[in-house]
């Protein structure tokens, strides 16, 4: 059963390696993301699972101790998915063969960041296509994998805030995670289950998909939410949320 969630952003500019300079930006950001992973650890799960977008080699499981990298973004850091951070040139011999996605990636230097060691961990990739239904079943399967789960959910709202957006302007995208945000902030499983799949790929959300694996996960859980953290500073909007 679903006892916590944290949702996080997942950009690589939130690990400060890659954001070199820039990296004071998103310090609200990080220390949000460190809260939420906290409440986490509160719940003392049996078993915590991260959920986050991941293009077609990048999806399905991928288990503890599985390997990411930065050197796509011209950094020299690794990091695998449990609580041990990888430093230049180190291996892991219990690695999967799959490199993590980014977005998990990203969660596994949260992770590693706050000396996570709390629970075993395994990672699962799903894709922006996966459509809702399939996304509350995967939800639904994982809150019955041990008697005490929690998820790390990743994933970025819409890429169309501002006009230097990756996305350009898109009048919809303010209001579309708006409402993303309020459905976080109360734990409002039936609007994430409801999320409009066509709109949030014309915005280019990212995080769609994992959001509804965490509405089929809590349905029924009885959580209450928080909102720890909004803001759009590259023209995307940015939600760090934690239910418990």
């Amino acid at each position: 059963m679903l006892v916590a969630a944290a949702v996080c952003p997942c950009p690589p500019l939130l690990v400060p390696d890659v954001a070199a300079g820039a990296a004071p930006e998103l310090d609200a950001a990080r220390a949000a993301c460190t809260d939420a992973l906290g409440v986490l650890a509160a719940s003392r799960p049996d078993l915590l699972v991260v959920v986050g977008p991941a293009d077609h080699n990048g999806r399905g499981p991928h288990p503890e101790g599985a390997g990411g990298s930065f050197r796509g973004f011209g950094v020299d850091l690794d990091v695998r998915l449990g609580n041990v951070r990888l430093g230049s040139g180190a291996s892991d011999p219990g690695a999967s063969e799959r490199e993590l996605p980014t977005s998990l990636a990203v969660a596994a230097w949260l992770l590693g960041r706050t000396g996570w060691s709390d629970a075993p961990v395994e990672g699962l990739g799903v894709g922006e296509p996966l459509e809702a239904e399939r996304c509350i079943q995967v939800g639904e399967n994982i809150g019955a994998q041990a008697g005490r789960v929690a998820l790390l959910v990743m994933g970025d709202a819409s890429a169309c805030r501002t006009l230097k957006a990756p996305g350009y302007l898109d009048e919809r995208a303010a209001g579309f995670d708006a409402g993303v945000a309020r459905a976080l902030e109360a734990a409002d499983v039936p609007t994430l289950k409801a999320l409009d799949a066509e709109l949030a790929q014309e915005l280019k959300v990212s995080g769609r998909a994992p959001w509804q694996v965490l509405a089929g996960a809590a349905d029924g859980a009885g959580l209450g939410g928080a909102l720890l953290y909004e803001d759009a500073p590259y023209g995307v909007g940015y939600l760090v949320a934690a239910w418990s």
